[in-house]
């Protein structure tokens, strides 16, 4: 008598998604509530979100940022939902010196870029960020097959100046627009969450559109060139304020002063850098660590559940911070990089059921979720938003070189495994944790010469 084995595909439960939408729902609702009540204090920090009236001119300017936004977001969600197709279709050593050229290119260009923006401008850097995508979608609709190098250089380029580009416009248009400092912080948390968001849609929109991704002119990549056309069209019609230029001199010698010379700046950059490593790490391993003993697996439907735990991060951001809680934003901050490093680490330590893969795979997302706004917040409190752009491109250089090495001799040689890649990640996560806690060691302490002697 033969012996039928049955092989189980495993996927999330329907309720991992009613979970994360209603908790993230749950918890932006109930925070006018919370914040409001109790000492008036308490009230002053409410959500702009829902305040209207005095801040009505300020939520216009934020609808008319998140609609720019989302767009560029869709934008580098569409291209890595399209380039996971084209990637599996190489060798994994092809596959390594692919992503390792355009890895390459954000380390010796993409660390510049940011320089480059402050110079001439973060308009003018959100305007070449939507001609790279533009750019990406010609290249793939004339000829797809021998351009996947260079959209590998121009994507990993286009995502650089993202990492900044709309950061730094936003900050400068807040402040030339004379809102509250204070109203920032919300900002931020809606740039986690909606990016989030975005990248969700995105994969929804790609599965929607292209059943077949062989369709002559009409590439995958066509979508997003056409949201790139928009957005350049977009700036131009709703953002088209003098933007201030930097003189090159004046501007080496100030980015010398408060990046270079300054000991919380590395700080701080270090931080930034092994939160970018990490996620880098992340989405190349993730799904070989999750189908490493050959079991099948919907990854497409892990997808959502990942990103939907770091939208639900990003909303609780405003809890720790708006007077929910009598301690310091750093403090948790701490906690949240101590979460993620351990969370990875025990992945890399020891392999783990799915389900437990899963669960530390999301606990590490919602850290990811509360870290981004809180880094944000605390480089408006110690980088001049002229320096802000040469300030995040110069603190990802770093994790760049990482990337690049890890993928050659990881994805290339075979001679780091997978399970060193992650626990470095792991250790870099950590690491930051420290940093961010002699930060606020620092700033507790009687005001003394930041800067190297």
């Amino acid at each position: 008598m033969g012996v039928v084995i049955e092989r189980e595909i495993w996927e999330p439960k329907p309720m991992s998604y009613v979970f994360l939408f209603a908790s993230c729902f749950a918890s932006i609702s109930l925070l006018p509530y919370y914040s409001r009540g109790g000492a008036a204090a308490r009230g002053a920090a409410a959500s702009s979100l829902f305040d209207l009236g005095p801040t009505a001119p300020f939520l216009r300017f934020q609808r008319s940022f998140f609609l720019l936004y989302s767009l560029a977001s869709v934008m580098e969600g569409l291209e890595s939902v399209f380039g996971e197709y084209e990637y599996a279709h190489f060798s994994r050593e092809q596959m390594a010196i692919c992503l390792a050229a355009g890895a390459a290119a954000a380390l010796f260009l993409g660390s510049f870029s940011g320089i480059f923006s402050d110079v001439i401008g973060p308009r003018k850097a959100c305007v070449l960020f939507c001609i790279l995508h533009l750019l990406v979608g010609i290249l793939k609709s004339m000829s797809r097959h021998p351009s996947i190098w260079v959209a590998s250089v121009c994507l990993s380029l286009a995502s650089s100046v993202f990492s900044f580009c709309f950061e730094t416009w936003m900050v400068t248009e807040h402040e030339k627009q004379g809102h509250r400092q204070d109203l920032l912080s919300d900002t931020f948390w809606l740039m986690t969450f909606f990016e989030s968001a975005c990248l969700v849609g995105s994969q929804g929109l790609a599965n929607l559109l292209f059943k077949d991704f062989d369709k002559g002119f009409f590439s995958p990549s066509a979508p997003a060139a056409l949201l790139a056309i928009i957005s350049i069209l977009y700036i131009r019609k709703e953002w088209n304020g003098c933007q201030q230029q930097s003189i090159i001199g004046s501007y080496r010698k100030s980015f010398s002063a408060h990046v270079l010379n300054d000991k919380r700046i590395w700080l701080l950059s270090w931080a930034q850098s092994s939160i970018h490593f990490s996620m880098s790490v992340f989405w190349i391993l993730w799904a070989p660590t999750i189908v490493g003993d050959g079991r099948e697996v919907h990854l497409s439907r892990l997808y959502p559940c990942f990103i939907g735990s770091r939208m639900l991060g990003s909303t609780t951001f405003p809890w720790f911070l708006g007077g929910v809680s009598s301690l310091h934003n750093e403090e948790y901050l701490i906690s949240a990089y101590v979460v993620a490093g351990l969370s990875l680490l025990i992945v890399s330590y020891d392999y783990q059921e799915i389900g437990v893969l899963v669960i530390l795979f999301c606990i590490y997302h919602a850290c990811v979720g509360f870290i981004l706004p809180s880094l944000a917040r605390l480089r408006t409190m110690y980088v001049p938003n002229e320096l802000r752009g040469g300030m995040i491109s110069f603190s990802l250089a770093p994790a760049n070189a990482a990337i690049f090495l890890v993928l050659l001799q990881g994805g290339y040689h075979w001679k780091l495994a997978n399970s060193m890649i992650m626990a470095l990640a792991a250790l870099g996560l950590l690491a930051a944790a420290g940093c961010i806690h002699v930060l606020r060691w620092w700033r507790k302490q009687p005001r003394p010469n930041w800067h190297k002697s």
